[in-house]
């Protein structure tokens, strides 16, 4: 295990200094963009190895206890922003934004215990690995779209005008923001379908409103009104930023508050 976890460290340290050198960027006006992108790359890299190493060990992958999960996540938020940084130049000064955002979870990693979970049964099945996939592309289009949403929100605030003047303006950041919302939505629909499938294969019913389908649900329909809302009520931009960041906080609590709260956030599950 002190492998694993010395590896997952020095990612770990790659994340910040991205951050770190991302934000000094936009402050000094400057545009670091290999080396946030050269960092970002070497901290998943490293990350990989780390949770590989773990799951080889363990026998099951990273999705039983809330250091796993918190792992687990962070890669795959890191895996989608980077991806997005990568291929849509125009967003990369949003980096100053969604990295210290990670901070936090990466923060709340650090000091979880990295000790072993109990492997259910139920959790054996390939429904479970489509059904946790699928959310992890939702939470990374959500992150794209909030950090877009944050430089607009930024903008109507009057803070960090000039130094964000090399983004799009914010019709473009929000329309970018709105295609992010729509992926989500297929997503996490998608992700709705896989679980009532593994549902009824693990536990003999698709779906029971159990906390956390139900909060799976509530926020599957926090994203629809929100694509409804820009669609049909044609927000202004600064509107539709928030509802975004009503969205990320709903996803967020179902995804790291309710299966830690509740006593029974699947039942069955275990």
């Amino acid at each position: 295990m002190e492998r694993e976890l010395q590896i997952l460290w020095t990612a770990v340290a790659a994340y910040v200094l991205a951050g770190i050198i991302a934000v000094i960027g936009v402050v000094l006006g400057k545009r670091p963009e290999r080396a946030v992108l050269g960092l970002t790359l070497t901290g998943l890299a490293l990350q990989t190895v780390s949770m590989g190493l773990r799951w080889e060990r363990l026998g099951h992958g990273p999705f039983i206890t809330m250091f796993e999960i918190l792992c687990s996540n962070i890669w795959s938020l890191m895996c989608a922003y980077t991806f997005a940084y990568w291929r849509i130049p125009r967003i990369r000064a949003t980096a100053a934004i969604v990295l210290p955002l990670m901070f936090i979870m990466l923060g709340w990693l650090m000091v979880t215990h990295p000790g072993e979970g109990h492997y259910p049964p139920t959790y054996n099945t390939p429904w479970l690995f489509i059904h946790i996939g699928l959310g992890k592309v939702f939470l990374g289009a959500v992150l794209v779209a909030v950090g877009l949403s944050c430089v607009i929100l930024m903008r109507q605030a009057g803070i960090g005008i000039t130094r964000l003047q090399q983004l799009p303006p914010n019709p473009q950041l929000d329309e970018l923001a709105f295609r992010c919302m729509a992926i989500g939505l297929i997503f996490h629909t998608l992700m709705l379908i896989a679980g009532a499938i593994w549902a009824q294969d693990a536990w003999g019913r698709y779906w029971a409103w159990d906390p956390l389908e139900t909060w799976a649900f509530i926020t599957w329909l926090t994203v629809a009104f929100t694509i409804h809302a820009r669609l049909a009520y044609r927000l202004t931009p600064p509107m539709h930023a928030g509802l975004i960041l009503a969205v990320f906080v709903t996803a967020f609590l179902t995804f790291f508050g309710v299966p830690f709260i509740s006593a029974t956030p699947h039942q069955g599950a275990v």
